[in-house]
């Protein structure tokens, strides 16, 4: 057969002692000469202040009226940008109201009334931040619109009290529905300086431009009825007196007060993507989780992708109960293409449940919970989302990130993924199928952190894909080479044949297990080639 050879390479491989540890490094040697060049590279220092003044607009301009306290708070709390950059997109994903879509309306629509408001209502300061603008941007178009740009004489209506005045501009907006708010909300905007700002105002006596002088712009109330028009100046008119003309709950003083309040609060969020943030209040301490994913092929079209989720239990919040401890963590996950649609099986909902006895409680706060899924996608591009909450602190972690999903052609040399585990073992017949941790007839629990302690083993699994077979002999004649090394300098180095191997087949499932008792602690690569 043709030579071919393939590599496939783990650059992280952290060995441990119990006194001390190794902070983890990727071996990525374009990596590393960025970081090299970050601190003498004047362009790149430029371009990370500007992506930290955008994401500060963002929050200070862009959503402002529309993001939430709990939203806001949580967004300041967050430790690096490629954080915020994850919670602005999951910020606009919560209130698409098409998630299967590419398009997101919400966000779309947003942004076009910020260049509205802009356009419109700009008065020596950014339309955007005027009363009418945020207005505006938070409730969008009026279905009507009353304008008065040059004020002037004006019939006011009776319930606020009739006779004629003169007025200075201004502008009275009607929506017939507001969720959250109610039917028929009228929004009154004056300029009684006569510059084109527009204010918000809930006294209707703020655009009468007679309301100091005194015997002009009389209500039919002061006319008629002798009531004294300083008394409407200064609020003392009952606005409950029946026998005043004007009397309605519209111009309670104390509604309408309740109205300011109310329109320039965030809208609620209509249109809740991922199922464990509906039901969760953002929280100041994120839940901090770490995971991986890992490729193994079915077909050419299908390959099975483990999705592995590490929490440590000292960041769970337990609660006791005869004796014993219990956390609860719901896990939702999406997967979308990107088309915005989600993928086959894409959903998946489950629940991570950790009980420690009240007596190894201490000892068990310092090891870790491990949760897997598995789900069977086409190759291609996706952008995965987890969110996890903790069912007891109600403390919620998120993340959202590109996946690759590789493509194993028939006609080439082909590996899986290489997975560094803390678990590889033989199943039993009754026991292979489909699970979490389960791959083909092993079970394979990943190490999420690729930390080991010094005092345990290694555990290697991966898959060849399409090797040639001897035609005398019907097997592979492929080398399958493994090596680890510290530093560039060789460690160990393990050489096999695939004939002499006991399942040598064109395709092989291939495990191994290393003691690590006579490595030093300290960082190491793992490098496996198939020729």
């Amino acid at each position: 057969m043709s030579r071919r050879g393939i590599y496939i390479t783990l650059t992280s491989l952290l060995l441990l002692t119990s006194s001390w540890s190794v902070a983890q490094k990727k071996n990525d040697p374009k990596k590393e000469d960025t970081k090299k060049e970050v601190p003498k590279n004047v362009q790149r220092s430029r371009e990370l202040e500007s992506a930290s003044r955008a994401l500060r607009k963002w929050l200070d301009e862009d959503v402002s009226y529309v993001i939430t306290n709990e939203e806001r708070t949580a967004f300041k709390a967050l430790k690096n940008d490629e954080e915020r950059e994850q919670f602005i997109e999951q910020f606009w994903l919560r209130r698409d109201p098409t998630p299967d879509t590419v398009d997101n309306e919400f966000k779309e629509e947003h942004y076009a009334r910020i260049a509205y408001a802009n356009e419109r209502f700009a008065s020596g300061i950014p339309g955007w931040k005027t009363d009418r603008g945020r207005i505006y941007i938070i409730w969008g178009k009026p279905d009507e619109i009353e304008s008065h740009p040059s004020g002037g004489t004006y019939d006011r209506p009776i319930e606020q009290g009739g006779g004629q005045t003169s007025t200075f501009p201004f502008e009275v907006w009607r929506y017939r529905y507001i969720e959250g708010i109610g039917n028929e909300v009228l929004l009154e905007f004056v300029d009684p300086s006569m510059s084109g700002e527009y204010r918000l105002t809930i006294d209707p006596n703020e655009k009468d431009a007679l309301l100091h002088v005194p015997g002009a712009g009389l209500t039919f109330d002061e006319q008629f009825f002798g009531r004294d028009k300083a008394d409407r100046i200064s609020g003392l008119t009952n606005p409950t007196n029946t026998s005043a003309l004007g009397n309605t709950s519209r111009m309670n003083p104390f509604d309408r007060l309740q109205l300011y309040a109310n329109i320039f609060k965030p809208p609620e969020i209509k249109f809740k993507d991922l199922e464990a943030i509906v039901t969760t209040k953002l929280s100041y301490n994120l839940l901090p989780f770490r995971f991986r994913t890992d490729f193994v092929r079915v077909t050419e079209d299908s390959v099975l992708t483990p999705i592995t989720i590490l929490l440590q239990n000292k960041d769970l919040a337990f609660q006791e109960q005869q004796g014993i401890h219990r956390a609860m963590i719901h896990v939702y996950g999406k997967i979308t293409g990107v088309n915005g649609r989600v993928a086959p099986s894409g959903v998946f909902e489950d629940t991570i449940s950790q009980d420690i006895p009240d007596a190894l409680f201490k000892q068990g706060l310092e090891s870790a919970s491990i949760h897997q899924k598995i789900i069977p996608l086409r190759p291609g591009l996706y952008k995965l989302d987890l969110v996890l909450k903790d069912i007891n602190s109600g403390n919620v972690g998120t993340v959202s990130q590109r996946l690759q999903v590789p493509r194993f052609p028939d006609d080439k040399l082909q590996l899986s993924s290489l997975i560094l585990a803390d678990l590889v073992e033989n199943l039993p017949p009754s026991q292979i199928g489909s699970g979490s941790f389960i791959l083909g007839s092993n079970k394979v629990r990943p190490n999420v952190n690729d930390d080991f302690r010094h005092d345990r083993s290694l555990s290697l699994w991966f898959q060849v894909y399409n090797l040639k077979l001897d035609e005398a002999s019907k097997k592979p004649s492929a080398t399958v080479e493994t090596l680890i090394t510290k530093n560039g300098r060789e460690v160990k180095r393990d050489v096999e044949q695939a004939s002499e191997l006991s399942n040598a087949a064109a395709q092989m499932t291939l495990s191994k297990t290393v003691s690590l008792k006579d490595f030093e602690p300290g960082e190491y690569s793992v490098q496996v080639k198939v020729t």
